[in-house]
């Protein structure tokens, strides 16, 4: 397929995904050093980068059947990441000692969405 939303939807998808792994592996750091610089920038860019992947996860596709299943499959992707941060902050923030679990699980559904993206080409 040479459709661009598919490449243009990928891209917010892999940006959203590093931003997400970034944030899970800061929240594991050791105090003792300093995060690598890169990690702390794509961490930073969360909020902007799932803002943009929702707006196009809120679309309607239209268009080939294979092009409308790979831009809905990466829909359905950026809203169940979207789910599983909102869940990390709620634990995070109600019960802070559930941390670990909470980062085990977000970790879960990162891995889940990696498996898939190879899917959609």
């Amino acid at each position: 397929m040479n459709d661009q939303r598919i490449a243009y939807f990928r891209k917010a998808l892999e940006a959203l995904v590093d931003s997400l792994d970034a944030t899970a592996r800061l929240s594991r750091w050791d105090s003792s050093e300093s995060a690598p610089e890169p990690l702390q920038e794509s961490a930073a860019k969360l909020g902007e980068r799932l803002g943009a992947a929702n707006r196009l996860a809120g679309g309607k596709f239209v268009g080939a059947t294979q092009v409308v299943a790979s831009l809905t499959g990466m829909s359905d992707a950026i809203k169940r990441l979207d789910a599983a941060y909102v869940q990390y902050r709620h634990r995070i923030d109600a019960k802070p000692a559930e941390r670990d679990d909470a980062v085990v699980a977000l970790d879960v559904e990162i891995g889940n969405v990696k498996a898939e993206v190879e899917g959609w080409s």
